[in-house]
């Protein structure tokens, strides 16, 4: 009598088991269970640049989608603390990719000082006459002994699709590199002085752009 309880008993462990592993499985505690946290998400804010005396000109712009050097491709915040020395932080990110910031408050800023009849961005079939392209080569920030400084560098190249000859076509071919001192060590703090690096900039291509098309 005694052997036949231990065999009932021995064939309820299996119904008793299986279900508990299962709600361990999916509620994932413990166990080497990865441990969630919250990712704060930054994205340049600054207003558009106040340029007087600017001409109207009577043609539309599109503005190509900027790439991006392969090792700024991303939406990590990239720390440079030392020769050959490149650092992200796993709990800040940028909103979105710097190619995408860059060519989009580009349109903003190009769109608000109405340099332009029309600004237009890309993914748009409107034939335009002038295109402007580029290339994010640098988005960082870089500690150095002086204090930490957000570092922006574009490389821009306007063309006049009017223009048959290809060499004819480029207008001007440029880089633009701003290097913002910021005093705290925090990810808002490299939010700021990118976003201050990319006001000046932006507003230093459109004077560059008006001294083009009024010289056409």
């Amino acid at each position: 009598m005694c052997l036949s309880l231990r065999v009932r008993d021995s064939r309820r462990w299996p119904n008793l088991v299986f279900p508990f592993l299962l709600m361990v499985l999916i509620s994932g505690c413990g166990f080497g269970g990865k441990p969630s946290y919250s990712v704060n998400q930054y994205a340049l804010e600054y207003p558009s640049p106040i340029l007087k005396e600017l001409t109207l000109v009577n043609e539309l712009v599109r503005v190509e989608q900027f790439s991006v050097a392969q090792i700024f491709n991303t939406s990590a915040m990239i720390y440079k603390e030392g020769p050959n020395l490149r650092n992200v932080d796993p709990y800040n990110r940028w909103r979105t990719k710097p190619g995408e910031m860059a060519t989009e408050y580009l349109v903003r800023d190009l769109r608000n000082c109405g340099l332009f009849r029309a600004v237009i961005s890309y993914g748009h079939s409107e034939e335009t006459r002038y295109l402007l392209e580029g290339q994010v080569d640098e988005f960082l920030e870089v500690s150095e002994k002086d204090g930490r400084k957000a570092v922006l560098s574009l490389h821009v190249t306007f063309l006049d699709l009017k223009m048959r000859d290809t060499a004819e076509k480029v207008i001007f071919q440029r880089d633009y590199k701003v290097v913002e001192p910021y005093p705290e060590k925090t990810p808002a703090a490299l939010a700021q002085g990118m976003s201050r690096a990319m006001g000046k900039i932006s507003g230093q291509i459109i004077l560059d752009l008006q001294h083009a098309v009024k010289s056409r």
